[in-house]
């Protein structure tokens, strides 16, 4: 992708009066369904013939079973992380099979899929020593369709220094892809690199998208704002990336999210002030002001505590009252959707929480305030019902605490308005930094990847249901 094309396609959307564009569907629909509460089962001695379609339809609803309990096996496939930063999943050999990257403190790894479980899975450091101070992140993804993943590096991490620190690398893959990768170093970015995706714009193109923690010379969260980069890769590689910067209207982030169900194809990016949205529409960027947000849904955009949000992750429950039945699966009947956003509150901090975009039921809902430090976060249907889970991840207290609690655990909802939720913690080993989720075995279920910080390992939870 050249320069030309971007100034060409880079355009503003059409803004209506109050500042959000006019295909950004915020309207509230005009009619919403809900579920009456269940009535108790008449006897069927009472019951007049006008009656039966009531008692089928009550009993219907009454022997939808509760979703099943996430079961999973674990499997250490390092135990010499030194701190787990960040971790990628993708096909680094083309073998179809899908493999792990980890963005470690001083090493970039992957680790290939041997094809079934409890086998070892052999690791390759294609990288490190990059800079003088620790690799931070890594997006890979297979940007140009021949089947092997493109790998990007972020490093030089140093958040106490908002002027020069932070580095860019695309790392140019060997024939022998077991080898070591040749670094090519970004010429200039934005100081304190932290968070790195692979962005899907339009079709075929793909861009880098990179977010720092902290705007440029900024001291205590104060200053100039937070700008988020999206690179595009040349034809050759070693040659200067494009890059198209924009400003988030934030001046602390931690991370962002690709998928934005509530407005689109996007990028929601979180961070002390809350959350600031951009649009990413075919080939073009729109911009918007996170004041407008704001004001707009405040419960939404605007952070609940002056410490922010670090992380967040989308997803969908199946929502059809109407269709409710046996036949449902779990009590996710029908094929209408239920978008929520879960996040991580405040800053690093103790509670889980969901959003929910449409619906008679309030908007914020607090799962639990009992992380410490959460860290990771991520949604997909584990238990196969339909509907997202949400997977969550604490490291525990940095440096660690003794009796600190560490794990992950699977939020599942009970209903299908995401009012009631359940708990299973499924691992109390790992101090988690980050998490993936993909099918690794080729079985169709998710399993889940964990880096442990404080605990050192690189964890497989393979998916029992």
């Amino acid at each position: 992708m050249n320069s030309d094309f971007l100034q060409q396609n880079v355009a503003k959307l059409p803004n209506t009066s109050d500042g959000l564009p006019s295909s950004c569907p915020l309207e509230p629909e005009c009619v919403q369904l809900r579920f009456a509460p269940l009535l108790p089962r008449p006897s069927a001695l009472n019951l007049a013939p006008m009656k039966t379609l009531l008692l089928l339809a009550t009993t219907a609803a009454t022997a939808i079973a509760a979703p099943p309990e996430p079961k999973f096996t674990a499997q250490d496939i390092d135990r010499a992380v030194k701190i787990g930063y960040g971790v990628a999943i993708a096909d680094v050999d083309g073998d179809k099979l899908t493999d792990i990257l980890l963005a470690d403190a001083r090493q970039i790894r992957w680790y290939k899929n041997p094809g079934k479980r409890g086998a070892e899975w052999p690791r390759y450091v294609i990288a490190e020593e990059l800079t003088k101070n620790d690799n931070v992140c890594i997006a890979a993804q297979d940007i140009d369709g021949d089947g092997k993943c493109e790998v990007a590096i972020g490093a030089e991490w140093n958040p106490g220094d908002t002027e020069k620190s932070g580095a860019v690398f695309y790392l140019i893959p060997p024939a022998d892809r077991t080898q070591k990768w040749e670094p090519v170093k970004f010429p200039s970015v934005e100081p304190t690199t932290h968070r790195m995706k692979w962005v899907k714009i339009g079709e075929k193109e793909w861009g880098l998208a990179v977010l720092p923690l902290h705007g440029r010379g900024n001291k205590n969260g104060e200053g100039e704002s937070v700008r988020i980069a999206v690179y595009f890769k040349p034809i050759n590689p070693r040659s200067e990336w494009f890059a198209l910067t924009l400003s988030t209207g934030m001046h602390l982030t931690h991370n962002f999210n690709v998928n934005l169900g509530m407005l689109g194809n996007g990028l929601t990016i979180v961070g002390k002030e809350g959350r600031a949205v951009i649009l990413i529409n075919s080939e073009r960027f729109d911009e918007i002001n996170i004041a407008t947000l704001t004001a707009r849904i405040p419960k939404i955009i605007a952070a609940e505590s002056s410490s922010g949000i670090s992380e967040i992750r989308s997803g969908t429950l199946l929502k059809n009252p109407n269709k409710r039945t046996v036949n449902s699966g779990y009590g996710f009947g029908g094929n209408s959707r239920l978008s929520f956003d879960t996040t991580i509150e405040p800053m690093h901090g103790n509670s889980l929480v969901a959003y929910f975009t449409e619906g008679p039921l309030p908007n914020r809902r607090v799962l639990t305030d009992k992380l410490v430090q959460g860290h990771a976060l991520a949604c997909g249907d584990i238990l196969g019902v339909g509907g997202d889970q949400i997977i969550v991840g604490w490291r525990g207290n940095v440096p660690p605490k003794e009796g600190d609690s560490v794990g992950l655990a699977v939020w599942t909802a009970l209903d299908d308005n995401g009012e009631k939720w359940r708990e299973t913690v499924i691992d109390k080993e790992t101090a988690c930094e980050d998490l993936a989720l993909a099918d690794l075995d080729g079985d169709g279920k998710l399993d889940i990847v964990a880096a442990g910080r404080a605990t050192h390992n690189l964890r497989i939870l393979w998916n029992d249901r």
